[in-house]
């Protein structure tokens, strides 16, 4: 729960997410329903898949990234239809209405889902449902980023991101960018450099996961080999203090995830995440939930978090929404219209939070 004192301020703040996973979204209430719709046998040897409640629970202890990633995986097995990507993704927007999520650009795995017979265009398609609903119904714009896995060869990267579908996906606009997800450790960046320069050349968005496991020269590495715009994760950022000065000079914004550095281990508590040591240092940030239904927290329950931990001014969370709203991907009329929501969710709240 909550124990902030001006949650209500921060309900209102009009949010971004740049790094929601949108199979992260994949409940176990979802899991169970889907399964047995679509005949699915979940595992029988994992007690874990004995009931919802016991799912739930299991999730509560996940011991690493590759200890979550065993059971992120085994959850996909249940989407096969267009009507059950659609559910997904629709079941994340309700929330992210709740929360005042006003944009959010999702991440997708087509890698997962093609391997299992699932055609790209089943996935694209239902994803695609949810999006108009939520912009029709809640006013929340979206855009989608294609993620490769980096626990395949790099040759099955290659292979998905020259295949027609998705390229057709890129040249209709209805995805926008590229990122790059999974486990991380041992899997450094510059082996994906020559995907990254293929997508440079169609003027895509670029961004990879970096310095969440691995170390800083993960995050070097993937701005020097893949020219990457935005950094996912970065926390291990402050173990270089000259490249986070380098970072922070250039704009770079990175895109983290509180509640899910802690779940997987990276940190002990919020308190140790470095929020206040970005903020001190001028790196840019957003502020996310990446796999929420995994880890406990959509986005408002990150926000929460943070100004539990850390007692943020108005003026340091204007800050944080803004450089979301800045550092987004979407129009440059949109982020005129968020900032100026911005702009008035702080005029209305200026004398009742510090």
């Amino acid at each position: 729960m909550c124990k902030s004192s001006i949650h209500s301020f921060l309900q209102a703040l009009p949010k971004v997410e740049h790094h929601m996973h949108i199979e992260g979204a994949l409940s176990p209430s979802l899991i169970f329903k889907l399964a047995a719709k679509n005949g699915i046998e979940l595992p029988k040897d994992d007690s874990a898949f004995s009931s919802v409640e016991s799912l739930v629970e299991r999730y509560k202890h996940f011991t690493s990234l590759d200890d979550f990633l065993h059971y992120y995986y085994i959850g996909m097995s249940v989407l096969l239809s267009a009507g059950d990507f659609e559910a997904l993704a629709w079941d994340y927007f309700q929330h992210a209405a709740a929360d005042g999520v006003v944009h959010a650009e999702l991440f997708y795995d087509p890698q997962a889902h093609t391997s299992r017979g699932v055609s790209y265009s089943t996935i694209v398609s239902g994803i695609s449902a949810a999006r108009k609903r939520a912009e029709s119904e809640f006013g929340i714009t979206t855009e989608l980023i294609c993620c490769f896995l980096r626990h395949l060869p790099v040759s099955d990267s290659l292979m998905a991101f020259d295949s027609s579908e998705i390229q057709a996906s890129f040249k209709d606009g209805s995805v926008i960018g590229i990122g790059l997800d999974s486990t991380e450790l041992d899997k450094p960046p510059h082996l994906w450099k020559e995907l990254y320069a293929k997508a440079a050349t169609q003027e895509l968005n670029l961004t990879a996961h970096a310095g969440e496991e691995g170390p800083a020269e993960y995050i070097t590495d993937a701005l020097a080999s893949l020219h990457i715009s935005r950094i996912d994760h970065g926390v291990h950022l402050i173990d270089d203090p000259e490249l986070m000065a380098s970072v922070a000079k250039e704009g770079i914004m990175l895109t983290v995830c509180p509640i899910s550095n802690v779940v997987l281990k990276c940190f002990p508590s919020i308190k140790d995440v470095p929020i206040r040591k970005f903020l001190d240092a001028g790196v840019r940030f957003s502020i996310n939930s990446d796999d929420p239904a995994y880890f406990g927290g959509y986005i408002l329950d990150n926000y929460c978090a943070v100004d539990d931990a850390f007692q943020l001014s108005a003026e340091e969370w204007k800050s944080v929404c803004r450089a979301a709203i800045e550092g987004s991907w979407c129009s440059e009329e949109r982020k005129a219209e968020l900032l100026e929501r911005l702009h008035s969710v702080m005029e209305h709240w200026r004398s009742k939070v510090a």
